[in-house]
């Protein structure tokens, strides 16, 4: 069957942990129809919860089949946006050997640390590798995890393909690698040789690993007339930093915010060091291939339970409206500095700048009202926010600071953000589907309608500072220097 009419677009499917989306694009990267769906999840062979693949493939088979039929449409190009440290192992008739392991899956202690101790130490090969010991959210242990746990599987498997590229896979035949989807925290790849880490060698593992393509590379279909165009595929962070690469000619740093707060700066060179590793830094790789150093923070979680919290303690509703800033009530808080006030992380301990062993415990007693008490959460949240940006900021001093996802609608949030940087320009970008377009422009020319309409898809607000609070010398941890 051939598409003869409809409007030309750019499918692509957009696969998170919980939601997976059908987008199409038009030829000015609008969105011009979206599909959503949530899946149940099911359980691999250790009776763990993980992707139902077989549920998800059979899905997209069905998007693909419907829009394919639309005479509204004529899909000319299809890539795959999907969350990362996941791998499909393929037997040599093409069938998956495994089920989808989820990353947040156990990894054993031992077997981890006999792989430390073999390859040069847990800190050398976090710091060579850019990836911090995070079990199997460092995907490319999940291959050593097989070899030695799960032996009969191991030796079926004929190539390993990231998630992303297995959905290329399937439309089209073809194994590939691609380095968004290696350079995201799996243990593979040595930011500092710029190439596969020895590991994967001496483990007999490489051969297992198709060849490296680039991100914009596309491929004609099988088993179909149809003239289609797929992508390689790429990983979902990657994807949603590309619109901004793409748009932007200056040099920026992009917070992505949500239950997790990510800072990525595509500008900073700097290999990572053992320093920034502690403090919850990592590396991503570009859709050129080029380093992003990123720094964490578990924002969004620790922001709920202690709003949570607040609305309890003071008998507040849920739905009532977040209070307004009161310029007045911050300078206070700042001035008076008082350590009993400090917010104690409950929840995001573990992660950002000051990772901590154990949750602290926050008393709420010291605060006389639920407005007082939420502007200490919100100072404290900001002011760690504000050292997980000096931390991947470098040497080379951006001027441009954009903030995307949940917090970005927290005019609370942004406007405190501002004031922590007066001297940058602190914007925020109402781009939906970030990594839908990022997936979508880069198998197209995004250059063939020009910078200022690459820029308009941003939607890029600037936000102005308070003036005389005090904010930006403000340190959550008092012991801590401005970064």
């Amino acid at each position: 069957m051939k598409q003869e009419e409809g409007i030309p677009v750019t499918a692509v499917f957009d696969i998170g942990k919980t939601n997976k989306k059908f987008l199409l694009f038009d030829e000015r990267y609008r969105v011009v129809f979206q599909n959503s769906t949530e899946l149940d999840q099911t359980t691999d062979d250790d009776g763990d919860s993980c992707e139902d693949l077989e549920q998800l493939v059979h899905w997209i088979g069905k998007q693909f089949e419907n829009v394919t039929g639309n005479e509204d449409y004529r899909v000319e190009k299809l890539n795959f946006s999907t969350y990362g440290a996941t791998l499909v192992h393929l037997d040599k008739e093409g069938q998956p050997v495994t089920p989808l392991y989820n990353y947040l899956k156990d990894y054993p202690e031992p077997l981890q640390q006999k792989f430390y101790d073999q390859y040069g130490g847990q800190s050398q090969f976090s710091i060579e590798t850019a990836s911090p010991p995070m079990g199997m959210l460092n995907s490319g242990l999940q291959l050593y995890w097989l070899k030695y746990r799960k032996q009969e599987q191991f030796k079926k498997i004929n190539h390993t393909l990231h998630f992303p590229q297995y959905l290329s896979y399937l439309f089209t035949d073809k194994v590939h690698s691609e380095l968004t989807s290696i350079g995201c925290h799996t243990g593979m790849w040595n930011f500092r040789e710029n190439g596969y880490h020895r590991w994967l060698e001496a483990e007999g593992m490489l051969g297992l690993l198709p060849d490296i393509k680039p991100v914009g590379a596309t491929y004609p279909p099988v088993g179909t007339d149809l003239d289609i165009q797929i992508g390689n595929g790429i990983h979902d962070s990657s994807a949603a930093l590309a619109p901004y690469l793409i748009a932007l000619e200056e040099p920026f740093l992009l917070v992505s915010t949500g239950t997790w707060s990510i800072s990525f700066n595509p500008f900073n060179t700097d290999p990572l060091t053992f320093e920034e590793l502690k403090r919850d830094c990592l590396c991503y790789m570009n859709i050129y291939g080029e380093q992003v150093k990123a720094s964490r923070l578990f924002l969004g979680k620790e922001y709920m339970h202690q709003k949570r919290r607040l609305e309890s303690h003071f008998n507040r509703e849920s739905t009532a409206s977040a209070p307004e800033l009161d310029p007045g009530l911050l300078r206070s808080l700042i001035n008076e500095g008082n350590p009993a006030k400090r917010l104690q992380l409950e929840q995001a301990y573990g992660s950002g700048p000051y990772p901590q062993k154990e949750a602290g415990n926050w008393k709420l007693n010291s605060f006389e009202s639920y407005q007082e008490a939420y502007h200490q959460l919100m100072l404290d949240l900001v002011s760690i926010q504000t050292d997980c940006i000096g931390l991947v900021e470098g040497e080379q001093k951006l001027d441009k600071l954009i903030v995307t996802g949940g917090f970005s609608q927290n005019k609370f949030y942004m406007k405190m953000l501002a004031s922590a940087f007066p001297g940058k320009k602190v914007y925020t970008a109402s781009l939906s589907n970030a990594s839908a377009l990022g997936a979508a422009l880069v198998i197209n020319d995004p250059e063939s309608f020009g910078k200022d309409a690459q820029k308009e898809l941003l939607d890029l607000t600037l936000h102005k500072p308070l003036q005389d609070t005090g904010i930006e010398e403000y340190r959550w941890k008092s012991s801590a220097k401005r970064i």
